[in-house]
């Protein structure tokens, strides 16, 4: 009994620290990129995490617009933009510094990284 205690202590800890570092996505993030029409692009991300929710902007060379439906759990991060040129769902996948984005607009997928330039 008391071992089996031990081990649940241990895995919510893991779970805690988990958790902990998931929130590491706080700041500014920018991605550099060729878009789907050829278009060379460059999006800076400002985020801001409480908890499992994700706020934060976009910003590309015509706008800045708020996230919407922000989420972040692990290394996973997921949100939407309303851009004056369109709707944008964002998916991607943080590791260290960097963060590789899978993005839909338009019924067209790509995929960008962004990297971190500020906390």
């Amino acid at each position: 009994m008391r071992n089996r205690l031990w081990w649940q202590v241990v895995v919510l800890g893991l779970a805690v620290v988990s958790l902990a570092m998931a929130a590491d996505v706080s700041g500014k993030w920018k991605a550099e990129f060729t878009s789907p029409d050829g278009e060379q692009r460059v999006n800076t991300f400002t985020f801001k995490v409480e908890g499992e929710k994700l706020s934060g902007t976009v910003a590309g060379t015509q706008d800045e617009t708020a996230i919407e439906n922000g989420k972040i759990a692990g290394d996973e991060i997921s949100f939407t933009a309303e851009r004056p040129f369109g709707s944008f769902a964002y998916k991607g996948k943080v590791s260290g510094d960097e963060i590789k984005f899978k993005v839909t607009f338009n019924d067209e997928t790509f995929e960008i990284t962004a990297k971190r330039i500020g906390s």
